[in-house]
């Protein structure tokens, strides 16, 4: 009697797990979020306190639905650890700071924007400006950059620095 719940015990708990299984795997493209990762930085001193840092990345919305930005933010990790906010820098500031600053090369991509809209598995190159209020040699030595991204529904993605992969 005792193998026979047991061995119904066993055909159960698989049956179980195929069902999560397929359950999973109907679902896999349902949670938006997006994937990414920073290919440059460039930084630019503005005086003795305060830098803007210019971010290229890549990013991709694996899910099955469009991400629509409602927010982008820039944070910048500190050599000490104090994680930092940086103030967005709008798109026609950008355009003059290359402009005026030819040090900081091409400006390769268009910036993120609010209401950006990211279709289903498309991948696309964007950037995001801000100015922190530390010098550029502290920015120089961050530990890293994180790049806030939040979706209109309040999905909320970070794309994280590799220090070891942008060589800055």
């Amino acid at each position: 009697m005792t193998r026979d719940i047991l061995k119904y015990a066993g055909v159960g708990l698989a049956i179980v797990i195929v069902a999560v299984a397929i359950i999973l795997y109907w679902n896999r493209g349902s949670h938006v979020a997006l994937e990414g990762s920073i290919q440059k930085v460039r930084i630019q001193g503005m005086d003795e306190r305060s830098c803007v840092v210019i971010v290229d990345f890549r990013f991709k919305n694996p899910a099955d639905y469009p991400f629509i930005v409602r927010d982008a933010r820039l944070y910048l990790e500190d050599p000490d650890g104090k994680l930092l906010a940086g103030d967005a820098v709008s798109a026609n500031t950008v355009a003059r700071l290359f402009k005026y600053y030819p040090l900081l090369g091409p400006q390769y991509n268009d910036s993120l924007m609010v209401r950006d809209r990211i279709q289903p598995h498309e991948t696309m190159d964007r950037m995001l400006c801000a100015r922190f209020t530390v010098p550029d040699s502290t920015a120089e030595l961050r530990r890293r950059l994180i790049i806030r991204i939040e979706d209109v529904d309040g999905a909320v993605s970070e794309i994280v620095e590799d220090r070891s992969r942008t060589g800055t």
